[in-house]
C-alpha cells in the first residue's frame, strides 16, 4: 500500500472520530454509529479486481476500518450479493475480529475471528461469481461493531449471525463494489 492510502487512511480516522460521545454516554443503540469501510483496491461503487472474485485469485480484497466505537467488544463482516438470481447470496461472514482492528491485508484471515460458512457451502471468503452475461452485481461488504462476543459455531450461517448481532451492534459501515462477467 503506497503513502497516499496511508494518508487517506489517517484522514477516515480522524474524520470518523469528530462528534465525540459527550463522555460518559452509553454505547448508540441499534448500530446508529457509522464505521468507515474502504478499500485500496477499489472506491465506493467501483468495480472489484478480478483478483478477488472467482476469475482471479479469489481472495479477499484488503480492507481498511475507521470509527470504532470505545465500548466495541468485537467486529463483525458480511459481503452480499443482493443481485444473485436465487435472492442474496453470502460470500463472506467473519466475527469476533478484535476491536482494535483498522483493516485486513488481502487474502487475510481475521486472526482470532471464526469464518462462516458461505453461499458456496464453504467456509471463509468466496469471491464474487456472477453468472456471465449479468449486469455487474452488487457486492455489499458491512463491516458491524458489537458490544459482546458472539459465540457462534463456523457452520453459522448469514441470517443466524445478522439475528446474533440484532440489538448488540453498536456502529455500522459499509463498501460496495460491483463486478460482472
Amino acid at each position: 500500500m503506497g503513502k497516499g492510502w496511508v494518508l487517506t487512511v489517517a484522514a477516515m480516522a480522524v474524520t470518523a472520530g469528530c462528534g465525540g460521545d459527550g463522555g460518559g454516554s452509553s454505547p448508540t443503540p441499534a448500530g446508529t454509529a457509522h464505521l468507515t469501510v474502504a478499500s485500496p483496491a477499489y472506491p465506493q461503487g467501483g468495480t472489484i479486481p478480478r483478483r478477488y472474485t472467482c476469475d482471479g485469485e479469489g481472495v479477499s480484497p484488503p480492507l481498511a476500518f475507521a470509527g470504532v466505537p470505545a465500548h466495541t467488544a468485537g467486529l463483525a463482516l458480511t459481503l452480499r450479493d443482493p443481485d444473485a438470481p436465487h435472492g442474496t447470496f453470502t460470500h463472506w461472514l467473519v466475527w469476533n475480529m478484535g476491536p482494535g482492528t483498522t483493516g485486513l491485508t488481502a487474502g487475510a484471515h481475521p486472526r482470532g475471528a471464526t469464518e462462516g460458512r458461505n453461499g458456496f457451502e464453504k467456509t471463509g471468503y468466496g469471491g464474487p461469481c456472477p453468472p456471465r452475461g449479468d449486469e455487474p452485481h452488487h457486492y455489499v461488504l458491512t463491516v458491524y461493531a458489537t458490544d459482546r462476543h458472539l459465540h457462534l459455531s463456523p457452520d453459522t450461517t448469514e441470517q443466524v449471525l445478522l439475528h446474533a448481532l440484532a440489538g448488540h451492534t453498536l456502529a455500522t459501515g459499509s463498501l460496495t463494489g460491483r463486478y460482472g462477467r
